[in-house]
């Protein structure tokens, strides 16, 4: 009988399957053809510079865990500035994105960034009272959080934050959707 092991250290290659069967391309693949919302969460750095630095992170793994306690749950890339940020400060939020804000989903989504100072810039903001992060202005809700829980889960880290605001402004705007490797709007 054949055995084989896996380095589990090493990302996996795009066409040789993982131990299990499949390759990274194929699940990839699938998992494209499930439509997600598009979130951008955000925090405050107190340690960068004199005023700390806000940072930003587009997610699509965004949930609901529980309403009793009200919980909702994010996954961020292991090593990824955000992880760093959240694995130090307890507070962040969630801004949910409408169709019309496809551009801050593309620009927080760009990989290998030094600053998010920039990003912030010129799109409508407000500081959050109980987090302190940035709730992007003409989101459909936000939600500002405090982490109960970091759970590593392979490549990311699942943070799992209690809610403690939640705003839901009146807008006729649909959510900004991410299906097969592009932002939608629902039609």
């Amino acid at each position: 009988m054949f055995q084989t092991t896996c380095d589990t250290t090493q990302p996996p290659v795009p066409g040789i399957a993982h131990p299990e069967g499949v390759t990274a391309d194929e699940f990839r693949a699938a998992l494209a053809r499930l439509a997600a919302g598009v979130v951008l969460v955000t925090a405050h750095d107190p340690d960068d510079g004199p005023r700390g630095e806000d940072v930003g992170m587009t997610a699509t793994a965004f949930v609901s865990v529980s309403l009793e306690p009200p919980l909702v749950l994010v996954s961020v890339r292991n090593d990824s500035r955000m992880d760093d940020l959240l694995a130090r400060v307890d507070r962040w939020a969630v801004s949910v994105l409408a169709e019309g804000q496809r551009q801050t989903a593309g620009r927080f989504a760009m990989k290998g960034r030094v600053s998010d100072r920039l990003l912030f810039a010129d799109i409508p903001w407000e500081r959050g009272a109980a987090s302190g992060a940035p709730l992007v202005g003409g989101a459909l809700a936000t939600l500002e959080c405090r982490t109960e829980q970091r759970v590593p889960a392979g490549d990311h880290t699942l943070v799992i934050g209690r809610v403690l605001t939640a705003h839901a402004p009146d807008s006729e705007d649909g959510p900004l959707t991410y299906f097969r490797g592009r932002y939608r709007h629902l039609s």
